[in-house]
């Protein structure tokens, strides 16, 4: 199924009405996953033409992802990642945490952005950054989309070689299911139970009585019930 080509029309608005000249697009990855860090990209691309079939990363094959992220990294102006670890999301909970990890990346570009485009409709980041939230800008925002692919890869490879040189976590199938619940990671965390590079804090613990005992309970009930929309796929 075709699909619209992202643009530059949000930038555009933003440079017009704010005066911002240097825009970063950012997204995240592994917000739902039950293993892994969070991971943010910043990406600044200023106002040209893409490279072709750039669009949301998870409409695009693993494949020509990998290949596409390769492109974008030198096409981009500059991009950073930022990361907030299992033990950061226990600790804090996923919003703090999203923030966290975008603070991290957007801090290692080497110009610090006049405005952020931020994929979605909640601004997990907030002051003093400049913020536009846009639903699906990984679709429609040339430096959002750029962000979602580089943010993608990057992850799925570190989780990937998670697996190839840890032992306890070859079980888990890290590799192909990125530490997302998947058949393979659910009977692994039955037969085994979490790494140290899972959400110790998260649901899906309540469903595996034997390992219950290692849940965390995170100090604010507040940042609890605000990803308590994130952690679906718990029934084992």
């Amino acid at each position: 199924m075709p699909y619209e080509p992202p643009t530059h029309t949000v930038e555009r608005s933003l440079r017009a009405t704010t005066g911002a000249k240097i825009v970063a697009g950012v997204d995240e990855v592994g917000r739902g996953a039950w293993a892994g860090p969070v991971t943010v990209c910043a990406a600044v691309t200023g106002l040209r033409r893409p490279p072709p079939g750039l669009t949301d990363s998870k409409l695009i094959s693993p494949k020509r992802r990998a290949e596409l992220a390769e492109e974008l990294e030198k096409w981009v102006t500059s991009h950073a990642l930022g990361h907030a670890s299992p033990e950061e999301i226990d600790e804090l909970g996923m919003t703090a945490a999203l923030r966290l990890a975008a603070v991290r990346a957007l801090d290692a570009l080497p110009v610090r952005p006049d405005a952020v485009i931020l994929d979605g409709k909640h601004d997990y980041l907030g002051r003093p950054w400049q913020v536009r939230t846009v639903i699906k800008g990984d679709q429609s925002c040339v430096a959002v989309a750029a962000a979602s692919v580089i943010a993608k890869v990057k992850r799925d490879a570190m989780m990937a070689e998670l697996e190839a040189e840890y032992e306890q976590c070859a079980v888990f199938g890290f590799g192909d299911n990125a530490g997302y619940p998947s058949p393979v990671h659910k009977a692994a965390l039955r037969e085994w139970g979490p790494t140290p590079y899972h959400r110790l804090s998260w649901s899906y613990l309540d469903a595996l009585p034997q390992w219950r005992h290692l849940k965390k309970v995170r100090i604010s009930a507040e940042a609890a019930a605000l990803e308590s929309g994130g952690q679906l796929g718990f029934d084992f």
